[in-house]
């Protein structure tokens, strides 16, 4: 959002308000039950469809596991010799095929790697949301905070344009000012249009993280004033290596090592056995019967699985290349993030701690001066356009921080049962 210079007299009493931080962020629709961060969660955990997903390839997965534990069918053959019915022989062969070479634990075994690849992209998944949902969400507060801004300065401005309206009816300033008065309140009413529009985007991205564009949200219960800390680097170091990504890779490693020992186990031939019996008749005994008794084994003398053995330890060497990649990826991002967080997180402090009250002090001075005749409306105006740019500059700095708090909570994870934003690195702390 682009917010203009030329706003008269419109921020003193929305800056001054110690209670700024404190009030929730309220809609049109005052009356509407307030969205919290952790409501927002639950409802994306409810409703978003990638998590969805990533639940329904579990139970896929779950039947692969079932699949691989399965043994081999026996066989029924029936077989007639001779087609005369005086020295026709029927007999009839149970053959039941025996896995040799450890063939099926290795199958459960491959199988389970990929249970647990898939629990892990369920994590990943989950994690991805939730701070998606963070980040939309507080987009959301800062969108919010602006329309309020914009909402105090058009009141603001509509009072200065009654003042100069009034001064110049008692022939105290030029009717100039008070053309300018009125052409900064309509600047100040565009600027309001804009906010509301940007404010239903920003609800918009956050109905679309949740995943469900039949959520209400008309309120937002938290202030983007409450900053997180950004995490020290020993800690971040150490999430690094229990990061989400990174555990996904390494699992995916196992899973290719148990594909190896797999196809090793493919390359033993496997034991057929057989049990039947023959009935038949010759000429001297008439009918009789005997029992059958087969086995069988195939010779490895031309496929003994070796390509695929050797392609499976080329995708172990992948996975492992692979996994190294992500944890420098990871890494480079993480701190990249942090560098983010940190900068936006001092720039928020240092405005809101030194640069607003400093030229919060400037606008009161030059506003009472200007009311009793000592400023000219333009010395007036250039105090406010001081604090409408700290202000606009503020805001830009708060939702900087969430953003890049949202990153590293999706790079870095966040412990079964905590929020994004509420680890022990990541303890949200008021500013002061």
């Amino acid at each position: 959002m682009s917010w203009s210079l030329s706003t008269p007299l419109v921020l003193a009493a929305l800056v001054a308000s110690p209670a700024l931080a404190q009030r929730n962020v309220v809609s049109s629709l005052p009356d509407a039950p307030a969205l919290t961060l952790e409501r927002a969660l639950a409802l994306a955990e409810q409703f978003n469809p990638e998590l969805s997903a990533a639940r329904s390839e579990i139970a896929a997965v779950a039947g692969a596991r079932l699949q691989a534990g399965t043994r081999p069918n026996p066989t029924l053959g029936v077989e007639v010799e001779d087609l005369r019915q005086r020295t026709r022989t029927n007999t009839v062969l149970l053959s039941q095929p025996i896995e040799l070479g450890g063939k099926r634990a290795a199958r459960i075994a491959a199988a389970e790697r990929g249970q647990d690849i898939a629990a892990a992209q369920l994590a990943t998944r989950r994690i991805d949301v939730r701070a998606a949902v963070t980040a939309a969400y507080f987009d959301a507060l800062v969108a919010a905070e602006r329309v309020r801004l914009a909402e105090a300065s058009l009141q603001l401005a509509s009072r200065a344009r009654d003042a100069a309206t009034r001064r110049v009816a008692a022939g105290k300033v030029s009717p100039i000012e008070e053309t300018r008065s009125r052409v900064a309140e309509t600047g100040v009413r565009l600027e309001l249009v804009q906010a509301r529009s940007e404010l239903k985007t920003a609800l918009q991205n956050l109905r679309s993280a949740i995943g469900s564009q039949t959520v209400v949200v008309n309120r937002l219960a938290a202030s983007p004033d409450v900053l997180p800390a950004a995490p020290i680097e020993r800690s971040l170091e150490q999430r690094i290596l229990d990061a989400p990504a990174l555990r996904e890779a390494r699992l995916e490693i196992e899973r290719q090592i148990a594909l190896v020992a797999l196809e090793q186990a493919q390359s033993a031939p496997d034991l057929t056995v057989g049990v039947g019996a023959r009935r038949g008749r010759d000429e001297l005994s008439g009918s009789y019967t005997q029992a059958v008794v087969t086995l069988s084994i195939p010779l490895p003398v031309f496929d003994t699985n070796r390509g695929n053995v050797v392609q499976a330890l080329r995708r172990a060497d992948k996975a492992r290349d692979e996994a190294l990649a992500v944890e420098q990826r990871l890494r480079a991002d993480a701190h990249a993030a942090q560098q983010r967080l940190s900068t936006a997180r001092e720039e928020a402090i240092a405005l809101k701690t030194e640069v607003l009250p400093g030229a919060q002090d400037a606008f009161d001075a030059t506003t009472k001066g200007f009311t009793l005749g000592k400023f000219s409306f333009l010395e007036a105006l250039d105090a406010q356009r001081t604090l409408l740019a700290a202000r606009a500059q503020y805001l830009r700095a708060l939702a900087e921080t969430h953003r890049a708090a949202a990153e590293l909570e999706r790079l870095l994870g966040t412990p079964a049962g905590v929020a994004p934003g509420l680890t022990n690195e990541f303890i949200k702390e008021r500013l002061p």
